[in-house]
């Protein structure tokens, strides 16, 4: 959908949920690439891109020269406070909270952590010990003034499920149904969580260790706390496509 944009296509190439193409738009060069849902997906693809960028395939030694991508996530999201509209409403993630603590795997975790953010959630929450600890990072200025505009700017949480990590239940209760409620309160500095997601903690921090630049901005399709749902949201996930490709080509 979003090639359907490009001047031209240069490469058309899928692995399993993995569809990439690169091509054209406005004279300048833009790869999309699917990555699937969760950030255990975001592991595998930004592990890649950044070995693709950054080592020698040959002698699969790490480049001299640091190449830094600039990643963009555009995607669906559900709302967390309740003056957030559905579908024409674009959310810009300046923090990703991480709740499924992929970010510890690594040794540079500390580097990139948002510590004092972290710990202000951890204490307004509550947050149970026996769940992954959760991290912070903050997206790229350069691209958040490049892309943002216009847009609600806040906090993003990422979960890692569609179902209890979000507060959603079908057959199985919730260990914590206080949690969305506690993460709707959470304020640092004037910063609140506007939008759950299953990707962006992942973007952000593992961007941040390797070297790269890394946005998300999303559509709300849906508001948790009003309880409402967008009918038809293509079109304004189309419309978020084109400001981001005209934003990106500097049009």
């Amino acid at each position: 959908m979003i090639a359907a944009y490009f001047d031209k296509i240069e490469v058309q190439r899928q692995n399993r949920e993995l569809v990439t193409r690169t091509g054209w738009f406005h004279g300048k060069r833009i790869t999309v690439l699917s990555t699937g849902m969760g950030t255990d997906n975001l592991d595998i693809v930004m592990n890649e891109l950044d070995t693709l960028a950054n080592i020698d395939l040959k002698t699969r030694m790490p480049k001299e020269q640091h190449r830094a991508l600039n990643l963009i996530r555009i995607g669906t999201c559900g709302a967390l406070q309740p003056e957030i509209g559905v579908e024409d409403t674009y959310i810009a993630t300046r923090f990703a909270i991480g709740l499924d603590g992929l970010l510890y795997f690594y040794e540079k975790h500390a580097e990139v952590n948002e510590t004092a953010m972290r710990d202000a959630f951890i204490e307004q929450m509550d947050y149970p010990a026996d769940l992954p600890k959760p991290y912070v990072v903050e997206g790229s200025k350069e691209l958040f003034d490049r892309l943002a505009e216009g847009y609600i700017q806040g906090v993003t949480a990422t979960a890692p499920g569609f179902y209890g990590p979000q507060g959603r239940t079908l057959r199985m209760h919730l260990a914590y149904p206080e949690n969305n409620r506690k993460i709707e309160a959470f304020n640092y500095q004037g910063w609140r969580v506007c939008n759950f997601e299953m990707e962006s903690s992942a973007l952000y921090g593992l961007g941040k260790m390797m070297g790269h630049n890394c946005l998300t901005v999303c559509v709300a399709i849906a508001n948790r706390v009003t309880e409402k749902f967008a009918i038809d949201y293509h079109p304004y996930v189309q419309k978020l496509v084109v400001n981001t490709l005209e934003r990106l080509a500097g049009k």
